[in-house]
């Protein structure tokens, strides 16, 4: 798809609310779309250029003149965009990740690749509320989730004994323009959304995970040893596949099946086509993940973990 298609259809599949008319209008925007075009590939996704107008003081939505305003201001937009990743770091998947790992024998030794500020690998410090049924857990931040499917939710959190996230460029949760520039990756109107963020940002600075810098192909090798003496590892990751050219995922793939671990992906369906899908499980209409053990498809899940469908 051109750059346009790329907008139009992130409206179309993926957006909410006032992203929903304003990717239509950029799409059919010239003027901005070829502004668009001067960035690197890798750097015209949509979230991260709407991130970066707000990053710098723009507005919100189209109705507040975006369009206009990221034409007149474009040098600083780009100079955000280029500096920046799209870091969505949402804490509400761990709710498509917990009944998952609640198949897994305990305790575990979580590794995280793509963790962004590391707010997933403190899935056992929130509280899940699933349906209208009994919550689990006892933290600060709760998680809400509809389910379809009867998923066989745990009495309580797992136990994480250990854990640790990659990324190539970690966010440092206790720094307040890196935790403003998550914000801004937080869609307008979603303020229960935005509210989560701030209370897992909290929860994080308050107690720091552990993200070391690198390549996974680097990294994850040696933290998988340093793990295996605290627990059953678990290797997770959540929208990190996009990022990877066909070619690299391929290896990362092989790389985390070698390692003996147990295996989380939460990813869109297109992104792992060696995945056996159940036909029609997936949605054409909206954007859905699917989260897979060792490879095996569990459930079909909301992008951002507020809903999930047990297979």
């Amino acid at each position: 798809m051109d750059t346009a298609d790329v907008y139009r259809t992130f409206g179309i599949r993926e957006a909410r609310g006032a992203y929903r008319e304003l990717a239509a209008a950029i799409a059919a925007d010239r003027d901005l779309i070829a502004l668009i075009d001067t960035l690197p590939p890798g750097k015209r996704q949509p979230n991260l250029v709407l991130a970066a107008v707000r990053y710098e003081g723009g507005p919100e939505t189209e109705e507040g003149g975006f369009r206009a305003w990221a034409r007149d201001h474009w040098p600083r937009v780009e100079r955000t965009v280029l500096a920046r990743r799209t870091q969505t770091n949402e804490a509400g998947r761990c709710a498509s990740l917990l009944p998952v790992l609640a198949r897994i024998p305990g305790p575990l030794a979580l590794i995280e690749v793509g963790a962004s500020a590391g707010l997933c690998l403190q899935l056992d410090r929130y509280r899940y509320a699933y349906d209208d049924r009994e919550p689990i857990g006892t933290g600060p931040v709760t998680l809400t989730c509809a389910t379809e499917g009867d998923p066989p939710l745990p009495g309580a959190v797992p136990g994480v004994a250990w854990r640790a996230g990659i990324d190539l460029s970690p966010v440092d949760v206790t720094d307040p323009e890196e935790r403003r520039w998550l914000e801004c990756l937080v869609w307008p109107g979603e303020h229960a959304r935005r509210d989560r963020l701030r209370a897992a940002l909290a929860l994080a600075a308050a107690s720091p995970p552990r993200l070391v810098r690198g390549d996974a192909a680097e990294a994850l090798p040696g933290l998988v040893e340093e793990a295996r003496a605290h627990g059953t590892v678990v290797v997770f990751h959540s929208a990190m596949l996009p990022y990877l050219t066909p070619e690299a995922r391929d290896r990362f793939v092989d790389l985390v099946t070698g390692l003996g671990v147990r295996w989380i992906s939460n990813e869109g369906a297109v992104r792992l086509p060696r995945l056996a899908i159940p036909d029609g499980v997936v949605p054409h209409d909206r954007l859905a993940f699917v989260t897979a053990l060792d490879g095996v498809p569990k459930a079909v899940t909301d992008p951002h973990g507020s809903w999930l469908r047990w297979l």
